[in-house]
Formats: structure tokens, C-alpha cells, sequence
């Protein structure tokens, strides 16, 4: 008959198999890095990006883009190539993405300029953030922790917290922070950051579908970080991949691509 002492070791050890071992988060540069590969497709591809303007609800502005991106094999960066389709005003003008140089060109001037990530497209929405980008390329993440929060339709979901410094002069922004959904990496929520650390707005990614081999998000949702009644929709749609001719990601041919 076991003794007393016996009979209590065993019960530590029963207990101590019982009780799970925890895995250790990932790596915070391998959750951004993840979450890039969920929300991008990994071969040249287009898309058309339908982006309204709402004011205390109601629709004010609309701009309709086609947007071509390919990867750059050497940087691991995309190259994006955005052309106007709508209003009529503004059709045909292009905007041009090659690293980090990004270029504006209107065709009734027939000339490109220089212009900033941060400039505003329309409404909540700058020239960087109708961009496909790997955000792994251009910041430093760090792990704040593991949270449950609410999505765009008001879900709750278990999520990476990081925080984004900017680590290259690629970067749309110098600071972001991001909400990647635990079990899927999709992203959920990202806040976007000026130098001076000022909060400028705050997005939420929705409507997921598969889209070129994956579940992606079909819809963002931008909203002022003052104002939470000024708020942009960007609508993603008609998704195919493309080859892409290297040419196409190059100031000088833009004038030939008018008609493209």
C-alpha cells in the first residue's frame, strides 16, 4: 500500500503533466511579415480601388483607380502603377511608385512630378495608402502584447498588438501601430502616426474574400483621428493577375502608357 508521501508525489506529478506548456508568441518581424503575404497577393496583379468620401454619413466624393503592383525581386517591395479612371476630370492621370521615389503625371501637361506618400488623395485617403506595400520591407515591429478587440463590424477578435517604427526612407509613415488577427493574420486595425507623433487616422480592414489565392480585405475603412465623422471607403474589386513589363515602372515611359 503506497505511503502517504508516495501518494502526494504522484499527485504533484499528475498534476504537473496536466498542466499545458504555452508556445511563445512569433516573432513580431514574422507576424508583419505574415500579414503582409495575407493581405497582398505574391504575383503582379491589378485591381480596381473605388474610394468615397462620407461626411456625417453621407457620400460627398468619389475617385475610381486601377492600380497594377509587382513585386521588385531585389528589394521585395512592390512597384505600383495607379492610373485615374474617374471623375471624367481627372482621367488618364497616373501616378507611379519605383521604391522610393513616387511620381505624379498629368497627361494634358505631359509632365510628371515629384510628390509625397502623405499627400492627400481624397479625403482621409493619401497616395501611399491606395498602395500595395510590404510593410516588413520598411519598419522594425515590436510586440506589445495580445488583445481582444473589436473588427470593423463590431466582432471581437483575438489579435497581435505591434507597434511600427519606420526603419527606411521607403516608409509611408513614421509611425504605425497594428492589430494582426491571431490565428489568420489578417490585419484588423492599424493607427497611422505623423513625425511629430501626432495620431492622423485610424483604418479598419473588412469584407474578406478570396482574392488571387487567399482571403484578403475587399474594403478599408479610414477614419480621421480628430473628426470620427470624416470618413473614406476604399473598395477593392475586379482583382486578375497580370505580367507586368518592368518598363511600365519607369518616369520616363509614362507618357507612352496613356493609351495602355
Amino acid at each position: 500500500m503506497p505511503s502517504a508521501m508516495s501518494r502526494g508525489l504522484g499527485l504533484v506529478l499528475l498534476v504537473l503533466v496536466s498542466v499545458p506548456v504555452l508556445a511563445d508568441p512569433p516573432e513580431a518581424q514574422a507576424i508583419v511579415d505574415a500579414a503582409d503575404r495575407a493581405r497582398n497577393p505574391q504575383k503582379p496583379f491589378r485591381q480596381t480601388l473605388t474610394l468615397v468620401d462620407y461626411v456625417h454619413g453621407k457620400a460627398q466624393d468619389s475617385v475610381t483607380l486601377g492600380v497594377q503592383a509587382k513585386i521588385d525581386p531585389q528589394t521585395r517591395q512592390f512597384r505600383n502603377l495607379v492610373r485615374y479612371l474617374a471623375p471624367p476630370r481627372d482621367e488618364g492621370k497616373l501616378v507611379l511608385l519605383d521604391a522610393s521615389k513616387m511620381w505624379f503625371y498629368d497627361p494634358a501637361s505631359k509632365t510628371s512630378i515629384r510628390i509625397s506618400a502623405q499627400q492627400r488623395l481624397t479625403g482621409q485617403a493619401s497616395n501611399g495608402d491606395v498602395l500595395t506595400v510590404n510593410l516588413a520591407h520598411d519598419y522594425t515591429a515590436k510586440l506589445v502584447g495580445e488583445e481582444t478587440i473589436k473588427d470593423a463590424d463590431r466582432q471581437e477578435r483575438r489579435a497581435w498588438h505591434l507597434d511600427l517604427a519606420a526603419a527606411t526612407g521607403d516608409a509611408m509613415y513614421n509611425r504605425l501601430e497594428c492589430w494582426v488577427e491571431r490565428d489568420t493574420y489578417r490585419a484588423i486595425k492599424t493607427k497611422f502616426y505623423a513625425d511629430s507623433g501626432r495620431l492622423l487616422k485610424i483604418a479598419y480592414y473588412r469584407a474578406f474574400a478570396a482574392v488571387l489565392g487567399g482571403t484578403r480585405p475587399t474594403e478599408t475603412v479610414i477614419i480621421d483621428a480628430v473628426d470620427s465623422n470624416l470618413v473614406t471607403t476604399v473598395g477593392a474589386g475586379d482583382f486578375h493577375e497580370q505580367e507586368i513589363p518592368d518598363a511600365w515602372f519607369q518616369r520616363d515611359y509614362l507618357p507612352r502608357l496613356e493609351q495602355k
